[in-house]
């Protein structure tokens, strides 16, 4: 590769804080809003227009329950209930009862907007929109400030304690943080809201397979959603990008582009084969939702076994019951593994059932997260939140929905707290504190 030198520069301070947080999802807003309640001062950079990550801009507008398996026990709370409740005052969010896959659905555009809101109800935090984390600044070996870019150029936001919520681990990874990045990623989708895209009496399914090759589409399915208030509009995210690596930006430019054209493709199979008059193709996601790319190394990683089995942490920071949900490298469609030892596997051909392990008696009814999977010695001061905690790749299809997410956002900006208040590093802090100060905020540990 060619190069060309830069020439060295003084760069502005925009802001001195606590915390600095990279990316503003709802895992990167609750981890704020939790330092914030607590006193920190907060910063926020945030690469999109709004807040909310994959629940905005990715127009995936369901969270999965706070239950546990059996419906009997509730197992999350916290700042994603707080937020359904006050979407609840405006009529932008359903709830689906006793559904293992769907808890809550809402209307995504909504959504930004009480997230304004909750951050901008916290006075000391200092939210950066359309603004790209570039490189971290190192000093005597510390993590010390960022560098960003915006409106106003080069910038540097200055912190004690840094949470990368980024979802690639962009932060992280300039910081030399181990991870694992496998030949195998689970592909991309991108989202699109679309009006009367399938007739009444027309089989979705039957008509793509009927069809699919002709419009140059890949073998492939995925699911659609339901939008509170708007019967003839779903959310469909029914194709996948195939071997992608979402963390190479060229790849993520060629997939973005892909996946705009597989919608188009979808609509002209419906346009030529069952058209209806009213097909409007009404928004499609600002970013393509990414499953996966980085898994950083804690000082803990969660196995397949750990979720399958429900193993107990003293360090837990979340609980959740949503399956092991892995997608398919081709031919579409995810395989399904349960608490109870049920497995299916959906692909373009239909869907296999079968069992990951024999019937028992009793099974599980939940998994948790500890925090030794957000934290690495290696940078003494940084948290990683979101889908960048540290798993094997069979407990990340489980712990990656947004449900579990956000709690170990709000974990994030508890601990990142709590290390700032005691002289501590991030690895070191009083777990028991930790799980109580969480506690008192709203979140349920078992």
């Amino acid at each position: 590769m060619k190069r060309i030198v830069e020439p060295a520069k003084e760069i502005p301070v925009a802001e001195e804080c606590d915390i600095c947080i990279i990316g503003g999802s709802c895992t990167g807003v609750f981890a704020a809003v939790r330092a914030a309640r607590l006193g920190a001062k907060v910063v926020v950079i945030e690469k999109m227009n709004s807040f909310g990550g994959v629940a905005t801009q990715g127009l995936v507008n369901y969270w999965h329950s706070q239950y546990d398996t059996e419906f009997k026990k509730q197992i999350a709370a916290g700042m994603s209930l707080e937020v359904v409740e006050r979407l609840g005052k405006r009529n932008a969010v359903a709830e689906i009862k006793e559904c293992p896959h769907k808890a809550f659905m809402f209307n995504s555009e909504e959504l930004k907007i009480e997230l304004d809101e909750v951050v901008t109800e916290h006075k000391n935090i200092v939210p950066f929109l359309h603004t790209h984390f570039a490189a971290p600044f190192v000093e005597d070996g510390k993590l010390k400030a960022v560098f960003v870019e915006n409106k106003d150029g080069r910038q540097a936001i200055k912190a004690k304690v840094f949470i990368d919520a980024s979802g690639d681990g962009d932060l992280a990874f300039r910081m030399g943080v181990p991870f694992v990045l496998d030949d195998f990623l689970q592909p991309p989708t991108t989202c699109a809201k679309i009006r009367n895209l399938c007739p009444e009496g027309v089989n979705y399914y039957e008509t793509v397979k009927a069809h699919y090759e002709e419009f140059g589409l890949e073998k492939d399915c995925g699911w659609s959603g339901e939008i509170p208030g708007c019967k003839d509009i779903r959310m469909y995210a029914e194709t996948h990008v195939f071997n992608t690596n979402a963390s190479d930006a060229r790849q993520l430019t060629n997939a973005e582009i892909k996946g705009r054209r597989q919608t188009r493709a979808i609509m002209d199979i419906f346009r030529k084969y069952a058209p209806s008059e009213n097909m409007i193709l009404l928004s499609l996601a600002s970013y393509i939702g990414i499953r996966e790319t980085r898994r950083f190394a804690g000082e803990y990683r969660l196995t397949e076994e750990d979720v399958l089995e429900g193993k107990s942490f003293d360090d837990t920071i979340a609980n959740g019951s949503y399956r092991v949900d892995v997608h398919n490298k081709e031919n579409g469609g995810f395989l399904f593994k349960y608490l109870d030892g049920r497995q299916e596997n959906f692909t373009f051909f239909g869907m296999e059932k079968g069992r990951w392990r024999p019937e028992r008696k009793v099974n599980p009814t939940y998994y948790q997260i500890p925090y030794r999977t957000m934290v690495n010695r290696k940078v003494d001061n940084l948290i990683f939140a979101g889908r960048t905690v540290s798993t094997d790749k069979a407990a990340f299809g489980a712990v990656r929905v947004m449900i579990n997410l956000n709690q170990t956002g709000e974990a994030a900006g508890v601990a990142a707290f709590q290390a700032l208040d005691s002289g501590k590093k991030v690895c070191d802090i009083n777990i028991t504190k930790l799980r109580e100060t969480l506690k008192s905020g709203g979140s349920i540990l078992l």
